[in-house]
C-alpha cells in the first residue's frame, strides 16, 4: 500500500510536489508532480531559432498556460540554471542547456537510435525497414534491417540510389530538398509500388530531428504483391507513422510537429 503526502521541502506552497511513498521506502512522484514537470519542459521547447529570447507574455501565448503559471515555472527554471532573465525581464536559455546538449553531443550515435527502431519495425511488420538519406543529389542506404522470415528485397546498407521516383525518393525530395512535387504535404506514408523495379513496392514516411529539419526517409520495402495488398489494408499505416514519430522524438523533432506529421 502507498502513502500520498506533500512535500514542501522549505519552498513555497506553489513548489509542493506530491510524492508517494512505498512500502519499501521508495518515493514515487505523484501526478500532479509529473504535470508540472511537463508543463516546465513545454516551456523550454518555446524557445527555437528566431525566438531566442520570450517574454512572460509570449511564453504563455506559445504555451497556452496561464501567466501566473509560467512565471511560477520560470522561476524554477531560472534557479536551477536552465533559463536567464534578463533586466527587461525577457527569459533566454541557461548554461544547463548547454552543457545537457554538450554531453548529448558527446554521448550520441546517430546508429544506436535508428538501427533498434529499425529492427524493431522490421520485426512487427516483417518487411525490410531502411533509413534513407539525401547525399550528393542521390539516396544513401544508411541503415538497413530486414525480418527473419519471408520472401523479401535484399539491399546492403551504404547502396547509393538515384533520386527517382519512388516513394523514398518523393519523401527526399519533398521534405528534404523543398522540391514542389506536391502543392500541400501528402498523405502519409507514401507508396509507390514498380516505380523502379517492378517487382518491388515500398512505403516511406519522413524523419525529422533538432530544429525539426529533415534527417532522412523511413522506408518499408518488399515484394510488390504482399505491399500492394498491405497498402489497400493500411495494415502497416500506424506502425510505421509510429516508428517514424518515436525516431523523430529521439533525433530531437518538437512534440507538435511530431503531432501534426504523424498524428501521434
Amino acid at each position: 500500500m502507498a502513502l500520498a503526502f506533500t512535500l514542501l521541502r522549505g519552498k513555497p506552497a506553489f513548489y509542493s510536489v506530491q510524492f508517494r511513498v512505498n512500502v519499501d521506502g521508495r518515493e514515487e512522484m505523484g501526478n500532479d508532480g509529473v504535470v508540472a514537470v511537463e508543463k516546465a519542459l513545454s516551456l523550454l521547447d518555446c524557445f527555437k531559432p528566431g525566438a531566442e529570447s520570450q517574454s512572460l507574455a509570449t511564453l504563455s501565448q506559445a504555451s497556452g498556460m496561464h501567466k501566473t503559471t509560467v512565471y511560477r515555472l520560470m522561476n524554477s527554471l531560472e534557479r536551477m540554471g536552465y533559463v536567464v532573465r534578463a533586466q527587461s525581464g525577457n527569459y533566454s536559455l541557461g548554461h544547463r542547456v548547454l552543457y545537457l546538449g554538450k554531453l548529448y553531443e558527446q554521448s550520441f550515435h546517430l546508429s544506436t537510435v535508428v538501427e533498434p527502431a529499425l529492427h524493431a519495425l522490421a520485426a512487427l511488420t516483417k518487411e525490410s525497414a531502411s533509413y534513407y538519406v539525401h547525399d550528393n543529389g542521390q539516396r544513401l542506404c544508411l541503415f538497413r534491417a530486414e525480418p527473419s522470415e519471408g520472401l523479401r528485397e535484399t539491399r546492403l546498407a551504404g547502396t547509393m540510389l538515384p533520386l527517382d521516383d519512388t516513394a523514398i525518393s518523393q519523401v527526399i525530395r519533398f521534405w528534404g530538398l523543398g522540391e514542389p512535387i506536391y502543392d500541400k504535404p501528402p498523405a502519409l506514408p507514401l507508396f509507390t509500388a514498380g516505380a523502379r523495379d517492378v517487382h518491388t513496392a515500398a512505403f516511406a514516411v519522413p524523419v525529422f530531428g533538432a530544429g525539426d529539419k529533415f534527417m532522412a526517409a523511413l522506408t518499408l520495402s518488399g515484394p510488390a504483391s504482399r505491399l500492394s495488398v498491405a497498402h489497400e489494408s493500411g495494415e502497416l499505416d500506424r506502425p510505421q507513422l509510429d516508428a517514424a514519430a518515436d525516431l523523430s522524438r529521439k533525433l530531437g523533432a518538437s512534440v507538435a510537429l511530431c503531432e501534426n506529421v504523424y498524428g501521434t
